[in-house]
């Protein structure tokens, strides 16, 4: 490890920051708009492909479920291949599955552009952060993670909008066509100016923990996406897939734990302030995924908004997230963690308690108030407890400590969105239970209303537990003696 830290310090100089941080940032900016643009376009494609809801939240599931399988592999392809070897792979993914996407004649056609697009994502993102953590010195790492979060936020706070309106116009087609440009300007600008950044150790392949981790993490992922589904939880594939996903979690973390170099090294979990700013990113993404799925569903269908307009009133809070970002990170360099995310989250806390009240006669400026307050909230959650948790592993560590926040994140988005849609249902039928007639149609808008406070209120308690826990957060000191000759 000596020597790869002395390589790495010898190669400092001669690095170009900027284009290389450029070329990432373009990739991810466009991988999170088509991600989310997406979701906006699900009920149009529902009519179009004349597929039923369950069968659409696949296209979402499908992702989530690549991206849960293959980015808790990616400590070990960033100490495998180089830093260019890897975006130039996960471009190519990206394109090759957004241009899938873009001609897709049927539902199937589309599912398989969803993985190929997922793929790349799934490279990218380890890659983006790994990055950021080798090239820029931790004292100033705070400033650049906030660069990364206004790139990922503000992708999905204009998705829906630019969505909205190429739906309006022309088709959902265009979502992928607009992206694709882009992608390819991402490549050929990081074909010419990426430099491998990191060294490369031919580390032997564990196949056996890979096939715990994707029957693991791919389990746990598919059954709760599936309880989002028409049966739920009575669907015995949901249970079944949780349990064989969790044995097999049990299993990987049992091998990872005996073995001299594991696939993904468990180490992490020594460091305390890593362990709660994996807690506050599990808790945060929950909140944020559920958040973001309910709020669209009811403006659209509880509130009898269209897509574009639906998306024109998240527009300001998605884009005040992405404008605070790059603050926070520069308040977190300043102050430390702990006095934004306790803040952060009495606000989120506040505003989803206001959110479990909406109904029908709910006014534009309260939707817009409230979902804005809700994003500041987050972007002081969000970027300080995961750059303080990630700041205190030595330098080895950084790849499989990223592949942990990443993967978590994509489980705590099924987990989240699958109990949200849960709880809104189960509220929905309980309101329709009261009532003589449950066929009547004059009685969905009230049932849906209750569902959706309910969800709220779930999402409300969670982000309680997660103000609980950030009473333990302490500011990481910048530990590392390496880190002034990586610098």
């Amino acid at each position: 490890m000596g020597e790869t830290m002395q390589s790495a310090a010898i190669n400092q100089d001669k690095i170009r920051k900027m284009p290389i941080l450029i070329a990432l940032l373009l990739s991810g900016f466009i991988g999170m708009f088509s991600e989310t643009a997406l979701n906006v376009a699900l009920s149009v494609m529902m009519e179009v492909l004349k597929i039923t809801p369950a069968t659409a939240q696949w296209l979402t599931t499908a992702y989530l479920l690549t991206l849960g399988i293959l980015v808790p592999i990616s400590g070990l392809l960033l100490q495998r291949f180089t830093t260019r070897q890897l975006f130039i792979a996960s471009l190519s993914f990206s394109i090759i599955g957004t241009a899938l996407a873009a001609v897709a004649p049927s539902f199937e056609y589309l599912l398989v552009a969803r993985v190929v697009q997922a793929m790349g994502t799934a490279l990218l993102l380890p890659l983006l952060f790994n990055t950021i953590l080798v090239l820029i010195p931790a004292e100033k790492r705070g400033a650049a993670m906030g660069m990364i979060g206004l790139v990922i936020m503000v992708a999905p706070a204009i998705g829906p909008t630019i969505a909205g309106l190429l739906i309006e116009h022309l088709s959902w087609h265009w979502i992928f066509w607009l992206s694709l440009p882009f992608l390819v300007i991402a490549l050929i600008f990081g074909m010419i100016y990426m430099q491998n950044i990191t060294e490369v150790t031919k580390l032997a392949i564990d196949w056996f923990s890979i096939l715990l981790s994707t029957v693991g993490f791919g389990g746990v992922v598919f059954g709760f996406s599936s309880a989002g589904e028409e049966e739920g939880w009575s669907n015995p594939k949901v249970p079944i897939a949780i349990i064989v996903g969790l044995v097999s979690l049990v299993l990987f973390v049992w091998r990872q734990l005996t073995m001299k170099q594991p696939l993904m090294n468990l180490r992490v979990f020594k460091y305390p302030m890593f362990v709660v700013g994996l807690l506050m990113i599990f808790i945060c993404m929950m909140v944020i995924l559920s958040s973001m799925l309910i709020l669209p569903l009811y403006l659209q269908n509880g509130q009898g908004f269209s897509a574009f307009k639906a998306g024109l009133m998240l527009l300001p809070g998605g884009l005040i997230n992405g404008l605070m970002s790059p603050l926070m990170g520069r308040l977190f360099d300043k102050f430390g963690p702990k006095w934004l995310v306790i803040p952060g989250l009495a606000i989120v806390a506040a505003t989803l308690w206001f959110f479990a009240d909406i109904n029908p006669a709910s006014s534009v400026v309260f939707t817009i108030i409230l979902h804005s307050a809700l994003m500041i909230g987050v972007s002081m959650v969000f970027m300080p407890a995961q750059t303080n948790g990630i700041n205190q592993l030595p330098l080895e560590l950084y790849p499989h400590g990223t592949a942990i926040m990443n993967t978590l994140q994509q489980v705590a988005g099924a987990v989240g969105t699958a109990l949200a849609i849960s709880i809104m249902t189960a509220g929905s039928k309980s309101y329709l239970k009261g009532v003589a007639n449950p066929e009547d149609p004059v009685h969905f808008i009230p049932a849906f209303t209750q569902g959706v406070q309910h969800a709220f209120i779930f999402a409300t308690l969670l982000t309680l537990v997660g103000l609980v826990i950030a009473f333990f957060l302490k500011r990481v000191a910048v530990r590392h003696p390496q880190e002034g000759a990586m610098h």
